[in-house]
């Protein structure tokens, strides 16, 4: 592995791809471009990592997250400044149902925040990826994705969106050299999960997500849960039969 290598985080003030940064940069220097909408939010973030690598390059990129043609010029832009070998795309926004239900505005933009924008910017760098034959693309996808629930299912069908979409990239790179990495984590304690905490729930710590996410980027690995507890709860609640699954308020 090179020790300098050319990283892009899409949605870079996820705190769940902050942390991911931090990790990547311990140990050794990186090319690292932060993408997200609002210029000010995502130059905290590279300042914070600049200060913990400095000989890193750290450059931001505000772009609209869900204009097809600004998110193909990023990606043209990027790629034209060298070989890229981690993408990261983590943006999300977990709405609450209620509102998905009773307000069509935050229904669309919960299934676009979280299911198109992600895909758009996907498939903007596989291009890069499978000219350049080699590279990592990596996408955040979440546990809501795998059965939908009363609890969150237009945020979690947006979810089901990248599954499903991460799973026919898998499928159009067997066998070459570029990677798709799926990352599945469960609730996990960040911003934007704070009213779950509030009312009680337990969340995984970020940076154990964050360094289940980057272990697995580092491997490769086609899909993992994070923690890995949830793979078998998830599988679980997939093959629960209807009957059963319909009274569990959940």
């Amino acid at each position: 592995m090179k020790n300098t290598r050319n990283i892009i985080i899409v949605g870079a003030t996820s705190r769940i791809a902050e942390h991911c940064a931090r990790i990547w940069l311990q140990n050794h220097t990186a090319n690292l471009t932060l993408i997200g909408r609002n210029a000010a939010r995502v130059e905290k973030v590279a300042a914070d990592l600049r200060v913990r690598s400095p000989k890193s390059v750290i450059r931001i990129v505000e772009t609209d997250f869900l204009n097809p043609e600004a998110i193909q010029q990023t990606a043209d832009d990027i790629a034209a400044t060298g070989t890229i070998d981690i993408v990261l795309i983590a943006q999300g926004s977990l709405t609450e149902q209620l509102d998905c239900q009773t307000d069509l505005s935050a229904c669309k933009e919960s299934l676009e925040v979280n299911g198109i924008s992600p895909v758009l910017f996907a498939e903007a760098f596989a291009g890069h990826l499978a000219n350049a034959g080699q590279g990592t693309l990596a996408l955040i996808g979440s546990v809501a994705g795998d059965r939908g629930r009363k609890s969150n299912y237009v945020y979690g069908a947006a979810k089901g969106m990248v599954t499903r979409y991460a799973q026919g990239l898998q499928h159009r790179f067997a066998g070459s050299d570029v990677k798709i990495v799926l990352i599945k984590p469960g609730p996990t304690d960040t911003p934007m999960t704070a009213h779950l905490k509030a009312q009680g729930a337990k969340l995984t710590p970020v940076e154990d997500v964050a360094q289940e996410s980057v272990n697995a980027i580092n491997r490769g690995q086609a899909v993992t849960y994070a923690p890995g507890k949830w793979r078998l709860i998830m599988w679980v609640i997939r093959h629960l039969p209807r009957g059963i699954f319909n009274k569990l308020n959940i």
